[in-house]
C-alpha cells in the first residue's frame, strides 16, 4: 500500500489538479461548440516549443520553452477572437480544425528536424504524467490557480459569449478582448497540462466530464460538480488499472473517462424511458433542473 502510494500520490494529485481546471473549461467550450480547441492550442504550443528548441537551443522542459509556447499561444488565442468577431461565413470549429492541421503539420516537420524527434512527438502524445514531480506540481498549482481566479472574476462575460455571443455582441460586450482573454486562459493551462499529461488524456479531461455533467442537468454549478466527480473518479480507477496490471497511465485514464461516459449516457437513456412511462417521475426531476438526454 505505502509503495502505491508513493507511486501513484504525485500522478493523482497532478490529475485531481487538472480535473478541478479543466471541468469549467471543457463546459465553456461545449457550448462555444470548438470541441478541438485544446488540441489546436496543444499543436500550436508544440511548435513554438520545438522551434525554442532548434533554433535558439532551449530546453523543452524549462521555463524558457514554456515561455515560447505560451507566446505561441497567446497569438493564436488573438487569431481565434478575430475569427470569431469578423469571419461569419465560415464556422469557428472548422477554422479550429484548419490551424489544427497546419500546426500538427509544422510540429511533425520541426520534429525532423530535432535531435530525438519522435521522442518530442510521443511526449505530447502521452505525456508523461506517472514521472510527475513536486515541481511539476507547484507550477501546475500556480497556472491553475491563477486562471480560476480569473475565471471566477469575469464569469459573467464568459458566460454570456458562452450562452449567448451574438446577444453579448447586440449589448455592447467588448466581444473580442473577453474572447481572446478566455482563449488565452485556456492555452496557458493546456499548454501547461500537455506538457504533463499529453493531448490525449487533457483532451479527455476537458470533454469528458463536461459532456457526462450535460447529460444530467442544466445548472452550470451542478454540473462543475457532477464534471468533478467524474474525473476524479476516473482518475482514481484509471490509476489502480495501470498500477495492478502494469499499464500505461495516460492511456488508462482516458480510457476510464470514456467507460464512465458510456455508462452514464446509459443510464441517461434509461432514465428517458423511464420518464415516459412515469410522469410523476419526470415532474420530480423537473423540480430538480435534472434531465436525461
Amino acid at each position: 500500500m505505502a509503495n502505491m502510494i508513493e507511486m501513484l500520490g504525485l500522478p493523482f494529485l497532478a490529475c485531481a489538479l487538472m480535473t478541478l481546471i479543466l471541468s469549467p473549461l471543457g463546459m465553456h467550450v461545449l457550448k462555444r461548440e470548438v470541441i478541438f480547441i485544446d488540441i489546436a492550442l496543444a499543436q500550436t504550443a508544440t511548435v513554438g516549443t520545438l522551434a525554442a528548441h532548434i533554433f535558439c537551443g532551449i530546453a523543452t522542459d524549462s521555463p524558457a520553452g514554456y515561455a515560447w509556447a505560451l507566446g505561441v499561444t497567446l497569438a493564436a488565442a488573438a487569431f481565434y477572437a478575430a475569427v470569431r468577431r469578423h469571419i461569419v461565413q465560415i464556422p469557428l470549429e472548422a477554422v479550429v480544425g484548419v490551424s489544427y492541421a497546419i500546426a500538427a503539420a509544422a510540429a511533425l516537420f520541426l520534429a525532423g528536424l530535432a535531435t530525438g524527434g519522435h521522442v518530442h512527438v510521443k511526449h505530447v502524445l502521452s505525456g508523461s504524467i506517472l514521472w510527475s514531480t513536486w515541481r511539476d506540481i507547484a507550477a501546475q498549482a500556480l497556472v491553475f490557480s491563477v486562471g480560476a481566479l480569473a475565471f471566477f472574476l469575469f464569469r459573467k462575460p464568459f458566460r454570456q459569449l458562452s450562452d449567448d455571443y451574438a446577444g453579448a455582441r447586440t449589448k455592447g460586450l467588448h466581444v473580442f478582448w473577453w474572447d481572446f482573454l478566455f482563449y488565452a486562459l485556456l492555452g496557458a493551462v493546456v499548454t501547461l497540462s500537455v506538457r504533463t499529461a499529453g493531448v490525449v488524456v487533457v483532451f479527455s479531461f476537458l470533454i469528458i466530464p463536461a459532456t457526462v455533467s450535460a447529460l444530467w442537468t442544466s445548472r452550470w454549478g451542478m454540473r462543475l460538480v457532477v464534471a468533478w466527480i467524474c474525473g476524479g473518479g476516473a482518475s482514481v480507477a484509471g490509476l489502480l488499472f495501470a498500477y495492478r496490471y502494469d499499464f500505461s497511465v495516460g492511456p488508462a485514464i482516458a480510457a476510464f473517462l470514456g467507460v464512465v461516459l458510456v455508462l452514464c449516457a446509459a443510464v441517461a437513456w434509461a432514465m428517458k424511458r423511464t420518464i415516459k412511462s412515469a410522469p410523476g417521475f419526470a415532474r420530480l426531476l423537473q423540480a430538480t433542473r435534472f434531465r436525461a438526454l
